[in-house]
């Protein structure tokens, strides 16, 4: 019903910046919430966006990277700043389906590679 494509990422030097995009297409009046994961022990959320533009960050990036939706396009993005090499990660758009009364389970992206090295 719903399909996220995740893109942006790349090799960028400390300090520097990059900006991840995640397209939906499908049945895209049945997500509710969308947000960023990257990897650990489990996935770690990064940021996340309510369909009411309700925004919430981990510490460990709180100040440095913005997350927003472009309602026009389709898309959820992800701007990082001021990047450091412990933000390197793999990193995973996901979609919340439902309503958060009655959740639907959810989706997720085939996740973009963030590399941040000297």
């Amino acid at each position: 019903q719903v399909q996220l494509v995740e893109s942006g990422g790349g090799l960028v030097q400390p300090g520097e910046s990059l900006r991840l995009s995640c397209a939906a297409s499908g049945r895209i009046e049945s997500i509710y919430a969308m947000a960023w994961y990257r990897a650990g022990p489990q996935r770690e959320l990064v940021a996340s966006v309510t369909s009411d533009d309700i925004t919430n960050y981990d510490d460990s990036v709180k100040g440095r990277f913005t997350i927003s939706r472009d309602y026009a396009k389709n898309t959820v993005s992800l701007q990082m700043n001021s990047l450091k090499p412990e933000d390197t990660a793999v990193y995973y758009c996901n979609a919340l389906l439902g309503a958060p009364n009655a959740p639907m389970g959810d989706v997720w992206g085939q996740g973009t590679q963030v590399t941040v090295s000297s």
